[in-house]
């Protein structure tokens, strides 16, 4: 019988942070798969869910290019599929760890759907996670959303026009990936006169945690673990 593949999410960055379905699984499996670049084998991700995991465990990095080239991704997510598909035809069971929540902007999801587009009958599981805006938010004590307000969650890689936009019609907000073009999302913030109503959160549950109540304190380039809460009512 082949084995399941559980997608996994560690949380934000604190190892307490993991659900106990999370700790049972990790604990249990045979393989970890843990992404990493392809320039090193250091995965954030492994760094959090190591105390969890059981002292034999295997562990298998997964190279992922940091490249926009669609043919170069194409191959890289083909060559992990397959990877992760021997070692589930062997009978072994694995788990593929992520930040946050495996199915929230997550490398599990293209993982998932290459492997089924591959392997059709691949055994598949994922298990939530804790995100990093909830943490955020629990941190700072500030309520994401309440009553008949909308909250949206969106990418800070998407361009300024369609941020505003989608900012214009929210009454509450999420940006994750802010580092990616910071400048322009703190111009948008600006220009919406919503910089004092912004958090800035930075590699929380890590060490260096920053907490920044007004992005006009911000640096020209927050840390990659950064991400934005955005309040319109917030006293």
């Amino acid at each position: 019988m082949k084995g399941t593949l559980y997608g996994i999410g560690v949380g934000p960055g604190d190892p307490e942070l993991l659900t106990l379905k999370a700790v049972r699984a990790l604990g249990e499996v045979d393989v970890i798969f843990a992404a990493a670049s392809t320039k090193n084998d250091y995965s954030t991700a492994y760094s959090i869910a190591k105390p969890h995991l059981k002292a034999d465990v295997q562990v298998i990095h997964l190279g992922f290019p940091m490249t926009k080239d669609e043919r170069e991704l194409k191959a890289a997510w083909e060559k992990n599929a397959q990877e992760v598909a021997t070692v589930l035809d062997s009978g072994k069971n694995a788990a593929f760890i992520t930040l946050g929540d495996p199915l929230t902007y997550s490398t599990y999801g293209y993982l998932q759907r290459t492997l089924l587009a591959t392997n059709p009958d691949t055994r598949l599981q994922a298990i939530p996670g804790i995100t990093s805006f909830h943490a955020a938010a629990a941190k700072v004590g500030l309520v994401l959303a309440e009553s008949k307000e909308s909250l949206l969650i969106t990418s800070g890689v998407a361009d300024a026009a369609k941020l505003e936009a989608q900012l214009d019609v929210a009454d509450n907000a999420v940006i994750l990936k802010t580092y990616k073009n910071f400048d322009e999302i703190r111009s948008t913030l600006e220009r919406l006169r919503l910089d004092d109503k912004t958090v800035l959160v930075s590699q929380l549950g890590m060490n260096g945690e920053s907490i920044l109540m007004d992005i006009k304190d911000a640096p020209k380039r927050p840390h990659y673990f950064s991400l934005a809460l955005i309040k319109k009512n917030r006293k």
